[in-house]
């Protein structure tokens, strides 16, 4: 490489960091300079979006607004330019809950989230993040994110899920949500 080897060993440290770092705490990893080859499992990378461009993630599962924030495993990104939908893409969360969906989104440069019901904490963290929120939504997450980006997409700001017996008027799915009556997560 013609250069010392401290200074080798400190690219591999600072490399490791970064790693570590990426993998603790939900951030994207770019990796970037060389000849290198990934392999993809098809939803791993994040394209960026223009400056002039709005971001929306849809919580998704099967073309629908997944129920439960907290327990997404994918979500739908929309890029909107001039009330248009320009380009999109689905990506795997790599991970669960709230904190590390919330810096997952941020690194992901997205600027609303459409989702179903939503804890406090989750509320919290996106708002920390500066992602404005939209839930208490269901259907197709293509008509939500469409409906977002013309001004029109009905929401409902209160779509909360506490685990602590509150009902919502149905079941996200999961057996746990079930057994607290938490729908629309």
């Amino acid at each position: 490489m013609g250069v010392a080897r401290t200074t080798v060993t400190n690219i591999y440290e600072s490399a490791r960091s970064k790693l570590a770092e990426a993998l603790v705490e939900g951030k994207i990893l770019r990796i970037g300079g060389g000849s290198y080859q990934l392999e993809n499992q098809g939803t791993g990378r994040i394209d960026l979006k223009g400056a002039n461009t709005m971001r929306i993630a849809a919580t998704y599962e099967n073309g629908e607004i997944f129920q439960h924030f907290g327990h997404t495993e994918q979500f739908k990104l929309y890029d909107v330019e001039n009330g248009a939908i320009v380009n999109t893409q689905i990506v795997d969360s790599n991970g669960s809950g709230h904190g590390m969906l919330a810096g997952f989104l941020k690194e992901a440069q997205v600027d609303a989230l459409i989702c179903g019901g939503i804890g406090m904490g989750a509320q919290m963290a996106l708002n920390e993040a500066g992602i404005r929120l939209y839930a208490g939504v269901q259907g197709s997450a293509d008509a939500a994110a469409k409906a977002l980006a013309e001004g029109t997409l009905n929401y409902d700001p209160d779509a909360r899920c506490d685990h602590h017996g509150h009902h919502h008027g149905g079941d996200c799915g999961h057996d746990h949500c079930a057994e607290h009556h938490c729908s629309g997560n």
